[in-house]
């Protein structure tokens, strides 16, 4: 007869904590995504931006904020797209 062995969720640490969850890198992006807001939300003068043709007159944390979505929307379908590794 096998003694029972307790198993722990596949992401936890010897001690049941989330290790793997916090990464280096996923710290990292958490800090400047951070970062990224106070910048944003810091910035609430109105600025003109020019869009090819027309002047558009709006609070500088919306173009700031419009271009960080466009970015990461850009960044993610590239991620997506990425051929799979071989190993």
């Amino acid at each position: 007869m096998r003694p029972k062995t307790v198993q722990t969720a596949p992401d936890a640490g010897a001690d049941g904590s989330p290790s793997k969850f916090l990464t280096p890198s996923r710290i990292a992006v958490l800090v400047l995504v951070a970062l990224g807001l106070v910048f944003i939300f810091e910035n609430t003068h109105s600025v003109r931006i020019r869009l090819l043709v027309p002047v558009v007159t709006m609070p500088l944390w919306g173009a700031l904020l419009i271009t960080a979505v466009i970015g990461g929307l850009a960044g993610a379908y590239l991620v997506r797209r990425r051929p799979p590794r071989s190993r």
